[in-house]
């Protein structure tokens, strides 16, 4: 399953702030704060772990499949992944 992030690094904390429900041209978007600075893949490294240990899956089942050098990103777990765990 795929979900769409919209990525706000080098902040103090991770922090999810919620969904954001029409955002232009993607829909429906998850925010993030994510403390990792956006140098040498290290924001995105932070999101892939975050999400991780947030929904109890593996490391190596979540994936930054799109927009690795952007704000918005789409991230791959998996399908049976529990998403109760993301509720804001």
């Amino acid at each position: 399953m795929k979900i769409a992030l919209k990525v706000t690094p080098g902040a103090r904390r991770n922090q999810l702030l919620g969904w954001e429900p029409n955002y232009p041209g993607i829909g429906r978007v998850l925010k993030l704060k994510i403390a990792a600075p956006p140098i040498d893949g290290r924001a995105n490294k932070a999101i892939e772990l975050f999400f991780a240990e947030l929904l109890r899956i593996p490391k190596s089942s979540v994936h930054i499949v799109q927009g690795s050098s952007g704000h918005i990103k789409l991230l791959e777990i998996p399908d049976s992944t529990d998403l109760s765990l993301l509720c804001l």
